[in-house]
């Protein structure tokens, strides 16, 4: 049996269009084998799909994928597997935002070992009864790919963490990093089980599954795909660091919405992209957006909410009533602070049990007033660099309760014991003001839960004594390291690391008035109670629709090998140019007009050897020696450095400085086609260009006879790109008055004479062909980057001055958003196609010049 997926990608590889009605049909059962696999090793690789078959859109099913489901499991008393919800579980809470008419499947690992003999019937225990599918991994590939890549390289990584020593999150291991990629494939195939991808929308989450996205294009093309990265984002200048950087950018780009908690990780994200791939983002209507071989890829901030729904039912449990009751007793009399934090590193205990000693020793009048308690959950991770967390976190407990305890009061309370969620929340209820002193964290929901439990209900104002009408009161000092600080706006914020200042902080946050107390709570908790999980989970739903809307109307092309893959969308009017098409139109036509781009499209861009090469210059004489063809060479270059470079190809004509000067041959003298009385502008535009090429290293101005650029090819590239908008600004305003325009491209901002652009010389030339009486009937116009789009519009466009019959080829180089219809993968296919029409050419005169001898 076929899944739907499957029978989808054959009927879509075949060209058959197939549609499937919205009915749910039992999901079948795919076999898939682990084991360590190759990035390179997909035997799916050539076999993308790119369809433009239609297909109904409708919000019908959400696949959630993460490296865990959201379920608890244990075994009965007669040995057989129980399943429940596990409430805490993001993924299960996030089931709220997306509404009752979205049917949702969850993909992910079991937290419990299950034996090979009874996957299969646990397998589909979970998909029948919680419409969950288990990827079964290998203890061993489990242990590389959790506790090796994601826990020693991937997450000290994101958490700023170099391994400058073994010691530190230890060395890249190549290992690892194959692991990781064969877990996230397994993935992929436990989605490919189950996915309608014309209908579905799949949501994957974590720094856990970061490859996934690539797989997931690879099997569709249109795949409407979400990603949300929990953790933090590093700055390049960390992320850099990792020798599979392009990899992990790359594959996250093959989703269509990447979604962080803050703008910093996004900032960083895009800085990344910019500084390793060359891709810059735009912000459209407080949209931002990268564009990637077409593909719009969009990126969303906006932290994660809690469950308030789960918490408040926890708070009207008559165990929470009676733990709080329990711990009013037991505090009475003392104000408690309060730390729930993980045991691991990034945390920030012991610094804040450092200022918890600070401020017991700078303000005496806190000693047996004040409590700190300190719950540490079990640390996530494993090695020894949680060992010694706990050893210094028990020292430092030990000496400050030895140093300023007495009968009856114990300045830190430490709880390194598992809690019930009950008991959590009991200790929020009590406590007067939450600090979360973590040095790096990606979200931290602490504070959320805090306030949450702080506004309490009835029962619990009665249980410890609070008048009904009364406001509530909470204080937060958090770090301003961790991704819930921008969002409390009211919390104190601290840096951890100065121990001084968090006790000043923590002293402050008990002396605030209580006025000032309830207007910071009543401000958290309106922020906190609209933007729960579920308003997050829908404005993320929201967001990939709008970004996957277009997916339909282009048409897709996958290419690449291995993580390298990646997907074009382009124009669906927009294909290759066949060489044997155009060699026919050419063979068969009598007026031929060609135009050629020389930079990019004749000679590979970012070449260090720029001079023509002797094939170049023996398929332009080929082509300008054929009396039915008019052949312009057009470029940005200096006229002196093209008359040098083609002095031996006579009948050529050539544009240069972007059309500013032309000359149709070489017996002909140099025009100009626009006039420009002066070029006193340069005497103050050159002066504004040096001030930044001073204070920018790695730019340099380009001075030509027409115009003036400043380029930043090899600056810093975010400092290039803002010294770039800003010398833009600075030379709009000191050139308001002068016939010039100021425009920036590609790493240039370029100053030259208004109405000068590449369009003028394709104007030109045919109206001079028109004059003449020759009507093109071949038009042939090739080039590489946006300068060239001018000439693609104007021949695309000028049917009046070319033959009824003609044949028009606007080509660019490369599959890319154009004016042009057609492309051609790189330089080398260029000159082989014009070596093709050379050919032609010499072919012709010679069977012309047979008859004569």
């Amino acid at each position: 049996m076929v899944s739907r997926s499957y029978s989808n990608l054959l009927d879509l590889t075949s060209g058959d269009s197939l549609t499937f009605g919205c009915e749910k049909k039992r999901f079948p059962r795919v076999a898939t084998v682990a084991g360590v696999l190759s990035e390179l090793d997909d035997d799916t690789s050539n076999n993308s799909v790119g369809s433009d078959a239609p297909s109904s859109i409708s919000q019908d099913r959400m696949i959630i994928v993460g490296n865990q489901l959201p379920l608890r499991a244990h075994r009965s008393d007669d040995g057989e597997w129980c399943f429940s919800w596990d409430e805490d579980s993001l993924l299960l809470q996030l089931k709220d935002g997306l509404g009752e008419d979205v049917e949702v499947i969850y993909i992910g690992c079991l937290k419990e070992e299950i034996d090979p003999s009874e996957q299969d019937d646990v397998a589909q225990t979970l998909l029948d009864t919680f419409k969950c599918v288990p990827a079964f991994l290998p203890p061993d590939l489990f242990s590389k790919f959790y506790h090796g890549f994601c826990k020693q390289h991937l997450w000290p990584l994101f958490h700023y963490m170099l391994p400058l020593s073994p010691d530190l999150g230890g060395r890249f291991d190549r290992s690892l990093w194959q692991a990781y990629v064969s877990v996230n494939k397994i993935f992929a195939d436990k989605v490919m089980e189950v996915i309608s991808p014309d209908e579905d929308f799949v949501w994957v989450h974590d720094y856990h599954l970061m490859v996934l996205p690539t797989f997931l294009r690879k099997r569709f093309n249109r795949l409407r795909l979400g990603f949300f990265l929990h953790s933090p984002f590093p700055s390049s200048e960390i992320y850099r660091t990792l020798p599979v950087r392009d990899e992990l950018l790359r594959a996250l780009l093959n989703s269509d919405l990447i979604g962080f908690h803050t703008f910093d990780y996004a900032r960083h994200f895009l800085s990344c992209c910019s500084r390793m791939l060359g891709l810059s983002y735009q912000s459209k209507r407080g949209y931002i957006g990268l564009e990637y071989y077409g593909r719009t890829v969009s990126i969303k901030i906006l932290p994660v909410g809690i469950h308030i729904g789960q918490l408040q039912s926890v708070l009207d449990l008559p165990e929470t009533e009676t733990k709080v009751a329990e711990l009013r007793d037991q505090f009475k009399g003392k104000t408690v602070l309060l730390g729930v934090d993980d045991m691991d590193i990034f945390k920030g205990i012991s610094l804040k049990l450092l200022a918890m000693e600070q401020l017991l020793i700078q303000h005496p009048d806190k000693r047996g007033k004040v409590v700190l308690i300190q719950i540490a959950n079990p640390a996530r991770g494993r090695g020894k660099d949680v060992l010694e967390v706990q050893l210094e976190t028990d020292a430092t407990v030990k000496r400050i309760n030895e140093t300023f305890g007495k009968q009856g009061y114990s300045p830190v309370v430490l709880i390194d014991t598992p809690l019930q969620f009950y008991e959590r929340i009991a200790y929020y209820v009590i406590a007067e003001c939450c600090l979360v002193t973590a040095v790096r964290d990606g979200m931290n929901l602490i504070p959320y839960e805090y306030i949450i439990c702080r506004q309490g209900n009835e029962k619990l104002n009665e249980t410890l004594g609070l008048n009904l009408t009364t406001p509530k009161e909470s204080m937060l000092v958090v770090s301003e390291f961790i991704g819930c600080s921008p969002s409390l706006s009211g919390a104190i914020r601290v840096n951890p690391w100065n121990i001084d200042a968090v006790a000043e902080a923590m002293d402050s946050a008990l002396i605030i008035p209580e006025g000032e107390k309830q207007l910071r709570h009543e401000k958290h908790y309106r922020y906190v109670s609209t933007h729960d999980v579920a308003y997050w989970a829908r404005s993320f739903l929201q967001d990939l629709e709008r970004a996957c809307k277009d997916h339909m109307r282009r048409r897709c092309w996958g290419i690449g090998f291995g993580l390298g893959f990646r997907v074009i969308a382009l124009d669906p009017n927009f294909r290759k140019l066949s060489v044997e098409h155009i060699v026919s139109a050419y063979k068969r036509t009598k007026c031929r007009a060609i135009l050629l781009d020389y930079d990019g499209a004749m000679m590979p861009p970012g070449s260090i050897i720029t001079t023509p090469n002797t094939e170049a210059i023996g398929i332009l004489n080929s082509l300008c020696n054929d009396p039915r063809n008019v052949v312009f060479l057009v470029s940005g270059k200096e006229r002196k450095t093209l008359i040098e470079w083609f002095s031996s190809c006579g009948k050529l004509g050539i544009a240069a400085e972007h059309g500013y000067f032309v000359r149709s041959n070489h017996n002909t003298d140099w025009e100009t086609c626009v006039s420009v009385p002066d070029f006193d502008w340069k005497q103050i535009a050159e002066p504004v260009m040096q001030l930044y090429t001073e204070t920018t290293d790695g730019s340099n101005i380009e001075a030509k006879e027409s115009a003036l650029v400043w380029n930043y090819q090899y600056a810093d590239p975010d400092f290039g790109f803002c010294q770039a908008k800003e010398l833009l600004d600075h030379l709009e305003s000191v050139l308001a008055n002068e016939p010039v325009s100021v425009k920036s491209g590609q790493h240039v901002v370029e100053v030259k004479p208004q109405g000068v652009h590449k369009g003028l010389v394709a104007e030109r030339l045919l109206l001079t062909m028109k004059q003449k009486a020759m009507l093109p009937d071949f038009v042939l116009c090739i080039g590489d980057d946006r300068s060239d789009e001018d000439m693609f519009e104007v021949i695309m466009s000028a049917r009046d001055s070319l033959s009824p019959v003609s044949e028009v080829f606007a080509c660019t180089v490369g599959r890319k958003p154009s004016k042009a219809k057609y492309f051609l993968e790189d330089t080398t296919e260029i000159v082989r196609m014009l070596q093709v029409l050379a050919n032609a050419s010499e072919q012709a005169a010679r069977n012309t010049a047979q008859p004569s001898q």
